[in-house]
């Protein structure tokens, strides 16, 4: 298999776990309302804990090396405040659509670098690709339980959406691969500017809502998505 067709293959998978994350979201009912509750809160939780495993094993140490300090705190931070201003615009103009903005905030940037690092023979590309898919499928089951409560969204409409933005995936992994492969500082910047906004979106967004009142299973989700994350790094490097 060719370098490109691997770089459309990977990056059009994780997309469709977006419309995979809306349709595990329409059967989120049980007969249980606490069973449901659990079940919400876990897939929450472990979305955090895979975004989380996505800055820490891939992003970041993958970017540091081609930048200096000041450089990364930059980008960093950068990213952090770009996400906080999306968000602020969203809750003002009272779009309900912050969770699906921030799944593609997160999921184009990390394209690119998906693709950019499978055209330099990173080993790290397969992990990203598979932490990429593991946190759009929790993305994805936010965004649709964001987009159901408005009532100009259908159910059918939300799947559609997903399908096409699941899309953008493959075109900014090209792009990657094409145009940003001997741009390693350019790839750093892009790495560290999501990680900020990745981190940001965690602890603004996903977190508040893990915790249930006298339930503390949900927080391990957290715990299992970050260690799919680490068993996928040890894996690469042992």
């Amino acid at each position: 298999m060719s370098s490109l067709l691997w770089v459309i293959i990977s990056t059009s998978l994780a997309g469709l776990a977006m419309p995979l994350g809306g349709l595990l979201a329409r059967l989120e009912h049980f007969q249980s309302a606490w069973l449901e509750d659990e079940f919400r809160h876990g897939v929450m939780a472990f979305g955090a804990g895979a975004l989380l495993s996505a800055v820490g094993l891939v992003l970041v140490p993958e970017s540091i090396a081609h930048v200096n300090l000041w450089q990364a705190s930059l980008y960093f931070l950068a990213g952090s405040l770009a996400f906080m201003a999306l968000d602020i615009v969203l809750k003002k103009t009272n779009t309900p659509a912050s969770q699906l903005a921030a799944m593609l905030a997160d999921f184009i940037p990390e394209s690119i670098a998906l693709g950019a690092a499978i055209a330099i023979g990173s080993a790290s590309s397969y992990l990203l690709a598979g932490l990429i898919a593991l946190q759009n499928i929790p993305e994805g089951f936010n965004a649709y339980r964001e987009l159901r409560d408005s009532p100009h969204f259908s159910t059918r409409k939300i799947l559609f959406i997903f399908l096409g933005l699941a899309m953008l995936g493959p075109i900014a992994g090209v792009s990657g691969y094409l145009w940003l492969t001997d741009y390693h500082h350019t790839i750093a910047a892009i790495m560290l500017f999501a990680s900020g906004g990745i981190l940001y979106s965690i602890f603004q967004d996903i977190a508040p809502q893990v915790k249930l009142e006298k339930h503390w299973f949900p927080p391990m989700g957290a715990v299992f998505g970050f260690l799919f994350g680490l068993l996928g790094f040890m894996l690469v490097h042992k």
